[in-house]
């Protein structure tokens, strides 16, 4: 078993099982943590991808579990800072291309997400705004094909990045209505009760 370096923000060694085949729904009752601010403004791949493998926190420091969540996405998907902040980190780690980003006002430490498997375009030092590409997803990962791995940190403590998702992105918002093409509008005195002149 290798160690993962840290503070990257990668996950746990990967046992020989296969992931779970389902995939389950976003987990809103743990969201927001209370330490997290719901400051994200976009997923960082798609429109509320589905969420592969979810957050599973170990019970020790080294013990097994996933710190993040994969997010379902096609090889060379662009994959999107979800707040404003700062690139702490874009390179290889263990052969997997690694983006953190140091994300602003968010205290002492900062908090910091974390992208795997992705070919940044960024640099190390870049200010980055919510939404703003860091890279493709690769094609294959460290434990998934087709899927981001997304994590979270404060310091070298480990936090479920779906905290930073406000409701609104989770659940997928209000319900809009969209105007209907090809369907006159009324006329004023198209309100008047039938027969009145």
């Amino acid at each position: 078993m290798t160690a993962t370096p840290v503070g990257v923000g990668l996950i746990a060694p990967a046992d020989a099982t296969a992931l779970d085949a389902t995939v389950p729904d976003v987990p809103t009752s743990d969201v927001p943590a209370p330490d997290v601010p719901a400051l994200a403004r976009n997923w960082p791949v798609g429109y509320r991808p589905a969420v592969v493998r979810g957050w599973e926190p170990p019970a020790t420091p080294y013990g097994p579990g996933h710190r993040g969540v994969d997010l379902a996405a096609a090889p060379s998907s662009p994959v999107r800072a979800v707040a404003a902040g700062r690139v702490s980190f874009a390179g290889r780690v263990g052969g997997w291309g690694v983006v953190s980003v140091e994300l602003a006002g968010t205290g002492d430490p900062p908090l910091r997400t974390t992208y795997l498997a992705v070919a940044a375009s960024v640099r190390r030092g870049d200010e980055v705004a919510a939404g703003d590409v860091l890279g493709a997803l690769e094609p294959v990962g460290p434990h998934c094909a087709g899927c981001l791995h997304w994590g979270l940190l404060r310091g070298e403590v480990y936090l479920n990045p779906l905290s930073l998702l406000p409701p609104w992105l989770l659940d997928g918002g209000p319900s809009r209505l969209l105007p209907v093409l090809g369907v006159p509008l009324p006329r004023p005195d198209d309100d008047r009760p039938s027969g009145t002149p």
